[in-house]
């Protein structure tokens, strides 16, 4: 398959469907922290190209539940909110036959659509909970492949700093291996 992976600078996701095969190529306006096949750049450049699949990260920051209290106390937010939901769709409208994208629990202000399932890293591996949505078009659930206990907040509790962001925003190793096993079309 062709699978773009956008929004990773990781490579975690694009590498898991690299090692199985497929032409994989991540893509953020990030460097890639691992070798393999990666775009710097704007996305919106690789949308219309053909793809089977699509795997997409876009930024939470504006969308998620967890910062919904700050639409309120911080001047601009409603407007960065807004843009960060026409991103958010535009991935999703995208005319890729296979997308799944990934992001934490949303607020209703964000109005995205219903997403398909809430997955978590204890499901894949890892002892951690992070419940992540996951939007799905014609692509069946993913299914837990490593069910561990999951009482771990690390990802909630992180200490402020400059790396902090990025490293919220990495793939766990478990759950791609899983998409890239399960969705392997």
């Amino acid at each position: 398959m062709k699978v773009l992976i956008a929004c990773e600078f990781s490579g975690i996701v694009r590498n898991a469907f690299s090692e199985l095969g497929h032409d994989a190529l991540s893509c953020d306006i990030l460097p890639t922290e691992k070798p393999g096949k990666h775009y710097e750049g704007d996305i919106s450049i690789l949308l219309n190209e053909r793809w089977d699949l699509m795997i997409a990260h876009p930024p939470c920051t504006y969308l998620c539940n967890s910062g919904v209290r700050w639409l309120y106390t911080q001047e601009g937010r409603w407007e960065k909110m807004e843009e960060g939901r026409a991103f958010f769709m535009a991935l999703f409208n995208a005319k890729i036959p296979r997308i799944c994208i990934e992001n934490p629990i949303p607020h209703k202000h964000a109005e995205l659509p219903k997403y398909s399932q809430i997955i978590q890293p204890w499901q894949f591996g890892h002892g951690e909970t992070k419940g992540t949505c996951l939007w799905l078009k014609n692509l069946p659930n993913l299914l837990p492949s490593n069910i561990v206990n999951g009482r771990r907040h690390i990802i909630h509790y992180m200490s402020p700093g400059l790396e902090r962001s990025k490293n919220r925003s990495r793939t766990y190793t478990g759950i791609a291996s899983a998409m890239a096993e399960q969705w392997n079309f």
